[in-house]
């Protein structure tokens, strides 16, 4: 399997929102009960207590989601940390959710992703057009997982719904990219943009209905195809700056 390193596509500016993307997820990761920096939140026994409310308050779930009421908590976390102290609206979970992860893995995998395309994707949209569409991006991914599975009471986490939707704008805008890319144990190779994303978008087609994974796969797979559509409409509606002119072989 092949492991994305960098876009060898050059930019013309500095990707200051794909930056600031990548720091404020780190940020609001090292603040949240799920990171061991955050000491404030008390010890082993103390800390899965605020983990559980705090996944509950700001994730997405589904079931709120598509009934647009807060739900109880289930009966075990219930009677183990005691019952929800918090109110929540929860259409605005669909956008802090986008900022949480479970662990360090997860935000490490998400970021790598987001850092590889984003900053080409930036480049052609534009820096204000970049950021909305990822937060669009993201909406699309968490309703579309929750109007899928509206009984859901499982909570989402994570940026990799607006990162997929990244991804297939970056499909669309620069199909002639290349993407260097790990291949262990020890090859350094130029892919195609089209093999990578490619793969990807089928790995996660392919395990859908892995009912042993925690992985919201449907939820890139709608991301994903938000971005392309987006892109596609993009380069009809008006100016994106130009792939071919920076492709390279």
């Amino acid at each position: 399997m092949a492991l994305p390193l960098y876009d060898s596509q050059p930019t013309r500016r500095v990707p200051w929102i794909t930056y600031l993307l990548v720091a404020a997820n780190v940020v609001v990761f090292l603040l949240t009960p799920m990171s061991s920096f955050a000491t404030w939140y008390g010890g082993s026994g103390a800390r899965e207590c605020r983990t559980a409310h705090f996944t509950y308050q700001y994730g997405a779930v589904p079931k709120e989601l598509t009934s647009a009421e807060q739900q109880p908590l289930p009966a075990e976390i219930a009677g183990e940390c005691g019952p929800a102290a918090f109110h929540k609206a929860p259409w605005t979970s669909a956008f802090t959710s986008m900022f949480l992860h479970s662990g360090a893995l997860h935000l490490l995998g998400n970021l790598v992703a987001l850092f590889v395309v984003g900053m080409g994707v930036e480049d052609r949209l534009g820096r204000w057009r970049f950021l909305l569409s990822y937060l669009l991006f993201g909406l699309v991914a968490v309703y579309g997982f929750a109007y899928t599975s509206p009984g859901s009471e499982v909570p989402l986490l994570g940026a990799s719904g607006a990162i997929a939707g990244v991804m297939g704008a970056c499909l669309v805008l620069n199909p002639r990219g290349r993407i260097v890319s790990f291949v262990p144990p020890v090859i350094v190779v130029r892919l195609p943009v089209w093999v990578v994303l490619g793969y990807w978008f089928v790995l996660q087609w392919l395990s859908l209905g892995d009912d042993e994974s925690n992985v919201a796969y449907t939820a890139h797979i709608y991301g994903f195809a938000a971005g392309m559509l987006f892109a596609l409409l993009a380069r009809r509606a008006g100016p994106v700056r130009g792939a071919v002119a920076l492709s390279r072989g």
